[in-house]
């Protein structure tokens, strides 16, 4: 039986979504003016990291400062920081890197654009990777795994590190859609070989474009210098650690001055906007109170959560389906903050294909798609993301829409399941 029309909340507008973005402001103007003052858009024509001034080296510290790690590197964007990372690894042709079928079209293209073949792995309840998945996908020719830390939750990264290191395996953290989470007391991003963050626009904290890569291994760091900066070491890090690496051809990702302004700016509300996320979400949960047809998205660390987007498991993909035409209906936007797919539901892994047919690493493996690259492949994947129901929210939201969102949710699940 359908319930009376007093079981929904009055119809209201949804607030507008977004995060960062939403408080692009004087702080952003100020730091972006003066650049424009000093005249010095090029990061490396300052005289030092610690020259005054450099928008690009004040992130940088400012970062290493927020995750307690020993080395950060700006750069163009999160892709970039993904395949600078992947770089200074030493990936390439032959080698293979296990990522989840599920996470954004970078952690797939990165892999293939350094020559190396992604293997997809099987996502968890958590819908970041699953432990197990290292150890059964290991090879000999497995050089890294990339750790998705997926819309503001820390993966399991204490059993997935172990597994790792007993397969001598480097893990990078990609923290792309996380930035300010936490895993057991420690900032996401800090605790694998290295890190990587982006600054795209639907991000947490935004320059538009922009990324970051961090690591404690000053080795690394060294080859994420080249990697980034055509294969040199300029003048600007010399004085911060001795050069032990040899020159190599590398890309250009290099962070603008302007876009490290903004993103300084941005970086210094992080835990404001992770604050006011969290407090909008517990308010939404308690008021929702049980719904036990609905099961909630598994959080390895319910603390360290960014809590921008909760996510609930419906019984099956009809009532999922039933769930978020209904919510649309009623101005509960569940489209998530930031584009996530199935690698292998997407034309760029069914196909294989890279900018030349030699620099494909599937070339040798027949007809695309093959065993690995197929959505019967990935059972829990399959099911989990289509039973999902994510309810985002941003910084624009108030304690009042939390209420709206969750009595509608409320009434939408009495309507289905009486």
């Amino acid at each position: 039986m359908a319930p009376d029309s007093g079981s929904y909340p009055p119809l209201r507008s949804a607030p507008e979504r977004g995060l960062g973005r939403l408080l692009i402001g004087e702080d952003e103007s100020r730091l972006v003016n003066e650049v424009l003052a000093s005249k010095q858009l090029f990061r490396f024509g300052h005289s030092g990291p610690d020259s005054e001034g450099c928008m690009t080296g004040s992130l940088e510290k400012e970062f290493c400062e927020f995750l307690d790690v020993e080395h950060a590197l700006a750069v163009t964007s999160g892709t970039a920081a993904l395949e600078t990372a992947l770089g200074a690894l030493g990936v390439g042709p032959g080698d293979e890197v296990i990522v989840p079928a599920w996470s954004w079209a970078s952690c797939f293209t990165a892999i293939v654009r350094l020559g190396a073949r992604p293997i997809l792995a099987e996502i968890d309840e958590s819908l970041c990777l699953a432990p197990g998945e290292i150890t059964r996908l290991a090879t000999a020719r497995t050089k890294a795994a990339i750790v998705v830390h997926f819309q503001g939750v820390a993966a399991a990264l204490e059993p997935i590190l172990q597994e790792a290191q007993t397969h001598t395996i480097s893990v990078i953290e990609d923290c792309a859609e996380s930035p300010g989470a936490m895993y057991r007391g420690k900032r996401v991003g800090s605790m694998g070989a290295l890190g990587i963050f982006s600054f795209q626009n639907q991000k947490t904290m935004t320059s538009g474009e922009g990324g970051m890569v961090v690591t404690n291994d000053t080795r690394l760091y060294e080859r994420a210098i080249r990697m980034h900066d055509l294969g040199q070491v300029r003048a600007y890090f010399k004085n911060t650690f001795q050069s032990k690496e040899q020159h190599f051809c590398g890309s250009q990702f290099r962070m603008s001055e302007l876009t490290a302004a903004v993103a300084l700016a941005q970086f210094r509300r992080l835990d404001s906007i992770r604050g006011h996320c969290r407090k909008i979400t517990a308010r939404l949960l308690e008021r929702a109170g049980s719904l036990p047809l609905l099961q909630r998205r598994s959080i390895p660390d319910p603390q360290g959560d960014s809590a921008f987007e909760t996510y609930f498991f419906a019984p099956n993909r009809e009532i999922a389906a039933k769930f978020q035409a209904s919510l649309n209906e009623r101005q509960v936007m569940i489209t998530p903050l930031t584009g996530t797919y199935a690698h292998y539901s997407r034309e760029y892994c069914q196909l294989g294909l890279a900018h030349h047919p030699s620099a494909s690493p599937f070339q040798n493996l027949g007809q695309m798609p093959v065993e690995g690259y197929r959505p019967q492949d990935f059972p829990r994947t399959e099911d989990l993301v289509w039973r999902m129901i994510p309810l985002p929210v941003g910084v624009a939201y108030t304690l009042e829409d939390a209420d709206y969102i969750a009595d509608t949710l409320k009434a939408v699940y009495r309507q289905i399941f009486s």
